[in-house]
């Protein structure tokens, strides 16, 4: 389940309940007074009948005039009736069906209540006084349309106010839970947007103090992570370097075996057969100690050079030669004065694995073109073959450690990503391109101009 949506169930519920109940007081907070203010005026006017109870010789009596008795019943909305009773229950004047009056604890005091009258409900306001030597009772009545609408009113605009804040609440605590989760998809971002080669920290600066320790421990965790890298490259790299001497030291030994039974086709044979497994074994352990060399890391660029592409490539111009003459492939080279920034030995890695790609696929009796030439971008190393092609689906994977496009080929499948790795040590762009109908391939290593490399060398660093 969603963090989010827990955290949004955990504050929404009790924020609605929590403003259910404020809505709850607010509205008798609001009606109470209302009714008070109601029941005031209710009583005002009975009140106003209390100078017009006069006490003769013989009784008490209401002289209020024909007119000023409409005027107390008028209203806009209910209907207003009145009574004017004694102790005993004696309506001396007013409505005579007027309910049963409750009688006030203490004189010239009113008491509020409901009640009902002509089969509606009414809200009643009693009164007690003296008048001369005799106490009365004057009661006031009204209907409760006016109160209704008032409460209404208030019930309606409450409603209104909660359906909004039932809205409003949910938004504004979803914004907030992502205002307060954004640190952690910023995590994300950095942790997806990686190299898979790239076990770095994650900043701990200015991250809320909650998932600090999530992501110290995350740090431990690539901290192992990039130890237990180091030592595996390093045991590769030993292993790899230990290999290529007893490994040179065997094929002498072959060499000089088959050489003193070059009669002997039996020998010769298993001889030769013999030297093709301990150069594939001696091939296997150059690109182990190459990966090793590649890995990112390790690569220092502050220890980079200016080096001569061209000669470069010169020097293993023979190797290259004796490697095509195997398989028939005719060879040719273009090297023109090109200038890279880089490391001599990787950069020997990345030429000795391309153009020992293109000989491995090419088929016997074809061609392989190694050149070399400064463009106005950089430097550029092309290496094109007469092998089967590569798919455009194809293109992207053949730079995958271990895949390889042709099994029934020898090798490990390390040769282009070795390749692409120190390509990118050295900032260069690296491009497969087909040749015409879908028949061989042409690899373009870009090199940057040795400026431009300085310049990005010091960003990244």
């Amino acid at each position: 389940m969603s963090l989010r949506i827990k955290l949004l169930k955990w504050l929404v519920v009790p924020l609605l309940a929590v403003n259910l109940a404020g809505a709850t007081a607010a509205y008798w907070l609001a009606w109470i007074p209302a009714q008070g203010a109601l029941d005031q005026s209710l009583a005002d006017a009975a009140w106003a009948l209390v100078p017009h109870v006069q006490e003769t010789d013989s009784a008490i009596e209401l002289r209020l005039s024909q007119q000023a008795e409409q005027v107390l019943r008028v209203d806009h909305f209910d209907e207003i009736f009145f009574v004017v009773r004694d102790l005993n229950g004696r309506t001396i004047a007013g409505d005579k069906d007027f309910p049963a009056l409750q009688i006030p604890e203490r004189p010239n005091s009113s008491l509020a209540y409901g009640s009902k009258m002509r089969g509606e409900d009414v809200r009643v306001i009693a009164l007690k006084t003296i008048v001369g030597h005799e106490t009365i009772l004057i009661g006031a009545a009204e209907t409760r349309i006016k109160r209704q609408q008032t409460r209404m009113r208030i019930f309606l605009s409450l409603l209104g106010s909660e359906l909004l804040l039932g809205i409003m609440v949910p938004i504004v605590v979803w914004l907030a839970l992502n205002k307060g989760l954004s640190p952690l998809r910023a995590m994300q971002r950095n942790l997806e947007q990686r190299k898979t080669d790239d076990l770095s920290e994650l900043p701990v600066q200015n991250a809320p103090v909650e998932i600090v320790p999530f992501i110290r421990a995350i740090n431990d965790l690539l901290a192992r992570a990039q130890e237990s890298a180091r030592a595996k490259q390093d045991f590769l790299a030993n292993v790899a370097h230990q290999l290529r001497t007893p490994l040179a030291g065997f094929k002498a030994q072959l060499e000089w075996l088959q050489a003193q039974h070059k009669d002997d086709l039996e020998t010769a044979r298993s001889a030769a057969l013999m030297l093709a497994s301990a150069d594939r074994m001696a091939r296997k352990a150059n690109q182990l100690l190459a990966l090793a060399r590649s890995q990112p890391g390790d690569f220092d660029r502050r220890h980079m050079e200016t080096i001569a592409l061209d000669q470069l490539l010169s020097e293993s111009v023979q190797h290259f030669v004796e490697e095509a003459l195997k398989k028939n492939i005719d060879i040719g080279f273009d090297l023109r004065p090109t200038v890279v920034q880089g490391d001599r030995f990787l950069l020997r890695d990345l030429i000795d694995n391309v153009v020992d790609n293109a000989i491995r696929y090419s088929p016997e009796g074809s061609a392989v073109t190694v050149s070399c030439m400064m463009q106005e971008s950089g430097g550029v190393l092309k290496v094109e073959d007469a092998g089967p092609g590569i798919p455009e689906t194809e293109k992207e994977r053949v730079f995958s450690r271990f895949y390889r496009l042709d099994h029934s080929q020898s090798g490990s499948g390390l040769g282009l990503s070795i390749v692409r790795d120190i390509a990118r040590e050295h900032n260069a762009t690296i491009s497969v391109r087909s040749g015409a109908d879908g028949k061989g391939t042409s690899f373009l290593v870009l090199f940057p101009l040795p400026d431009q490399f300085g310049q990005a060398s010091l960003s990244l660093l």
